[in-house]
């Protein structure tokens, strides 16, 4: 593994321990940086601290953290007190229990990493274990502290290897149910549902991350460019929100020709055909990968 390793450790499952190294598995450093600038001068700008009452600068000596217990009172918390609250690191990934990959429920994923083995001689314990997750279709919840917190790990059999994937605790997680409350219930005619999973057949894939665009850092990288070369950017163009009255006409021009899309029977009002041209955009030339 060409990267640096950001923890070292072992797992430990009962009286199964093995030595395991923590690698970065997604990163950010690919993306365009952008700084802020003087703009009558051109000159960077820098963050300085001040305090709120007098608007004068405070030296780095004199920042510390503090909690707010009421409106403009605060308690400070000195770093080597908070040093001594946080639980030290173990440099153990303690597993607590397994769960069946299906009962993963991502939106508790905060960021993934691979784990690998640290070194020769725990390399069958850590074959051993990746093997036992992958046949059974399970993984395993694990504990330790990560970066001065102690946090949930859920990790899995990949490839080679194994991911250990740090979990949002449960009062980090908005409620589903709160979120959707206000989504009404509606009855769907057959016809469009039929033209819909007709759609969902016709452009049947595979999970292929090399395709992804990211269009937004292809977009600022051609703004930036533009900007060196003096060039006119053209706005991007929002496609219009289709309208319930056009939604039936959109999935028939979506499923393509008569001889491409199913045969059903016409249930209802009949709605109106309203067509809409649509321009495909320019594919930007892939990024390259971050190593």
């Amino acid at each position: 593994m060409a990267a640096r390793a950001v923890w070292t450790g072992v797992i430990k499952i009962a009286e199964l321990v093995c030595p395991v190294k923590l690698y970065t598995a997604a990163t950010t450093s690919e993306r365009i940086s952008l700084h802020m600038v003087n703009a009558k001068s051109g000159n960077r700008l820098k963050r300085i601290y001040v305090d709120d009452k007098t608007e004068k600068p405070v030296e780095k000596d004199d920042q510390v953290k503090g909690y707010e217990t009421h409106d403009g009172s605060y308690v400070i918390l000195e770093p080597e007190e908070i040093s001594a609250a946080v639980p030290d690191s173990d440099k153990v990934l303690e597993v607590d229990h397994f769960i069946t990959c299906s009962q993963i429920e991502t939106t508790y994923f905060d960021k993934p990493y691979y784990l690998l083995p640290a070194n020769d001689v725990g390399e069958e314990a850590f074959v051993l274990i990746r093997e036992a997750l992958r046949q059974k279709k399970a993984a395993a919840i694990a504990y330790t502290v990560l970066f001065r917190r102690l946090r949930p790990v859920l990790i899995r059999a990949h490839r080679k290897g194994l991911i250990a994937t740090t979990l949002n605790f449960d009062y980090e997680v908005r409620s589903s149910k709160q979120a959707f409350k206000d989504i009404p219930k509606l009855k769907i005619a057959d016809e469009m549902l039929e033209l819909a999973q007709h759609i969902l057949k016709t452009k049947a894939g595979e999970f292929d991350p090399g395709k992804f665009e990211d269009r937004y850092e292809d977009a600022l990288a051609e703004l930036v460019k533009a900007k060196i070369e003096g060039r006119k950017i053209i706005p991007f163009k929002r496609p219009e929100t289709t309208k319930p009255n056009d939604l039936l006409e959109a999935l028939r021009l979506s499923a393509g020709s008569k001889d491409d899309k199913p045969a059903a029977k016409s249930r209802g009002k009949k709605v109106g055909t309203k067509k809409t041209e649509e321009v495909a955009p320019k594919r930007a030339p892939p990024r390259r990968k971050a190593s």
